[in-house]
């Protein structure tokens, strides 16, 4: 078979080659690669030249534009922080009535603050703040130790139960699994306790066995809870009269409550968040109460 020769069926050229009687014909690469291979090519050497591209050891070349990414994120890093500085050297020097007072400050307190909870906070109390079984909603306003912003601050700082030497220190004693109460007392005072109004289960109890816990609680109760069950702020007692249950508030888990105790914990963040962030984000914290209430 000779090259140049032309296939009777397409009328394309062949290249001379045939196997089995099939011949091959001659198909040239299409000239629309070779535009963008010669594209490429000029783009990636222009790239080559032009920027940083190719490792020298410890080193690289730094390319004609002298573009170096590092450089720029620093720089960006540092106009931000300057940028910062000016909103939080106010924060830094205001008090809190006079931040809240503020809207447009208060409005770059939300924003940092919800960053700040969502970086430290969430993985307890939420996303939203809200909570779960063992953790405060913080959107409720149900204060253990207080709901002005200074007392939440100083909350953040030294924590609950924490390792922290000024650490805020509560405690709900077993009661039945230390031998406190009887099973019969606890039954008594967990009616007592849901007739108060707070209790998420509408569990009818005899009006003597209500009576029995009233007596119960008096006698074990009141010097946390204080005499109208309402808690005790100094002490982070909760409030047994409204909705806000950190542990539930129906009939088994606040059976529960007496007989096991709690002693929850909520770590001191003084070492890891600065002052500034600890009064933003205690800011931030009272605001979820104010937008829950």
């Amino acid at each position: 078979m000779e090259v140049g020769e032309r296939d009777s069926v397409s009328g394309q050229l062949t290249t001379g080659h045939e196997w089995n009687g099939i011949k091959e014909l001659y198909t040239p690469v299409p000239r629309v690669v070779i535009f963008f291979l010669i594209v490429t090519t000029l783009f990636a050497v222009g790239y080559w030249i032009l920027m940083p591209a190719w490792p020298l050891g410890r080193t690289y070349t730094k390319g004609l534009l002298g573009i170096d990414q590092k450089t720029t994120v620093e720089r960006q890093v540092q106009e931000a922080t300057a940028e910062r500085t000016v909103w939080t050297k106010r924060i830094d020097e205001m008090d809190f009535a006079a931040i809240r007072a503020d809207p447009a400050l208060m409005e770059t307190v939300r924003e940092a603050g919800a960053t700040l909870f969502k970086d430290n906070c969430a993985a307890c109390h939420g996303a939203r703040g809200t909570g779960g079984k063992g953790f405060p909603d913080l959107t409720a306003a149900a204060w253990l130790w207080g709901g002005n912003p200074e007392t939440i601050a100083e909350t953040l700082r030294v924590g609950i139960n924490s390792a922290h030497e000024d650490t805020r220190t509560s405690q709900m004693l077993a009661f039945g699994r230390d031998g406190i109460l009887s099973l019969p007392q606890i039954n008594d005072v967990r009616a007592y306790v849901q007739s108060l109004g707070g209790s998420t289960e509408t569990t009818v109890a005899s009006p003597e066995a209500v009576s029995r816990g009233k007596e119960v609680f008096v006698a074990n109760c009141v010097a946390c809870h204080g005499e109208d069950a309402k808690g005790k702020q100094d002490l982070g007692a909760p409030n047994l009269t409204d909705a806000s249950w950190i542990y539930g508030g129906d009939s088994q888990s606040i059976h529960t409550s007496i007989y096991s105790g709690h002693q929850g914990q909520m770590p001191s963040w003084e070492q890891r968040l600065s002052t500034t962030q600890r009064k933003i984000l205690a800011l931030y914290v009272l605001s979820l109460s104010e937008k829950g209430s």
